[in-house]
């Protein structure tokens, strides 16, 4: 079911219900750290979909697990508020968390106002203001990204903007559960070393 564009809905439907979920924006982007495997790289696919659908959903305990794939389509129906789908293969050019101050600065800007100080914002009434960042080091780095991955000649600006911000421009895949051990033994080492006085 195609949702109302024009409301703010509260609740998703499926299965003859209609399910109460949490809908700030703070709340979406959480989902999407924990869908994405940012929030615990060791979950599979679908423990981190079952950790969404109760992030969610706020009555998830009294769904049946029956129901799972159903809330799966319409929380994604939810997060993406309408808007197609780019699929497995649409290029990635923009990161919540990594782009997280980019983002509100951009969002502040278009807005008038910081949107992280509000107590309540609807995640559909965020990406109103999301898609307004016209302009601004954001879309400046959502641009490069975009030139970068087509292979397209950078102009000097960009290229000197590139070379000053090369950290946030490009985008940083979550650590493997292999380098997030590797990187705790090092630091064991490291502090062992510092425990004997080296």
């Amino acid at each position: 079911m195609t949702p109302n564009l024009w409301t703010l809905p509260e609740t998703v439907h499926f299965a003859d219900t209609d399910w109460r979920v949490h809908t700030d924006f703070r709340d979406v982007l959480e989902i999407l750290r924990w869908l994405d495997g940012t929030a615990d790289p060791a979950l599979i696919d679908s423990e981190r979909w079952y950790v969404a659908l109760a992030l969610f959903y706020r009555d998830f305990s009294l769904m049946p697990p029956v129901q799972y794939r159903e809330a799966c389509e319409a929380m994604a129906t939810f997060v993406q508020a309408g808007r197609p789908d780019g699929g497995p293969c649409a290029p990635r050019l923009m990161d919540w968390q990594q782009d997280a101050a980019l983002i509100a600065a951009g969002t502040a800007r278009a807005a008038g106002q910081d949107l992280r100080a509000l107590p309540h914002l609807h995640w559909w009434s965020f990406l109103g203001w999301f898609d307004s960042i016209a302009d601004g080091p954001f879309a400046t780095v959502v641009a490069l990204r975009d030139k970068l991955r087509r292979g397209k000649k950078l102009e000097p600006w960009e290229r000197e903007f590139y070379r000053a911000h090369r950290a946030e421009v490009d985008l940083h895949r979550p650590a493997s559960p292999e380098a997030d051990a590797e990187k705790q033994r090092l630091l064991a080492l490291l502090k062992e070393d510092e425990r004997r006085g080296k």
